[in-house]
């Protein structure tokens, strides 16, 4: 179980800075008018799709099995659930998904789309948001405790 959350934890620190990447590859190619390329941008905003999905999986297999997930949940119910419980119980996982389903989204429209500029404004603002998203429901208190 420890070698679970320390991956995830570690793991997160990759993704976001790989997303962060891809994000800002995005906003540099869409503002700057840049040709979309196979070997550079493509490969970046696929790489933080990628990642962000092994993140989610290994996020799954922590919440169904970690005393912090499903079971603190089936334990203390909703209602009894603290502010810091709550937020890794059920706002962790769920904006999380939330963030994974539109960097999704963002990679689906963007393999539709044939000019540059479109290619590029797609990635940023889906996985935009999604990074958003995500740097909101991070366990802040974990990280630097």
């Amino acid at each position: 179980m420890e070698i679970i959350k320390n991956l995830h934890s570690y793991l997160a620190y990759v993704v976001l800075a790989v997303l962060v990447i891809a994000v800002v590859n995005a906003i540099a190619g869409w503002l700057g008018k840049k040709d979309f390329t196979l070997q550079k941008d493509l490969r970046i905003s696929l790489f933080a799709l990628i990642l962000s999905h092994i993140q989610l999986l290994v996020g799954l297999l922590l919440f169904f099995t970690s005393a912090n997930g499903l079971k603190a949940i089936q334990t203390l119910g909703m209602g009894g659930l603290n502010a810091p419980a709550r937020l890794l119980a059920v706002e962790h996982p769920f904006i999380n998904i939330i963030a994974l389903v539109l960097i999704t989204i963002g990679w689906s429209r963007h393999k539709k789309l044939m000019e540059s500029e479109r290619k590029f404004k797609t990635i940023t603002i889906f996985y935009g948001l999604g990074l958003l998203l995500i740097l909101s429901r991070i366990p802040w208190a974990q990280w630097f405790a």
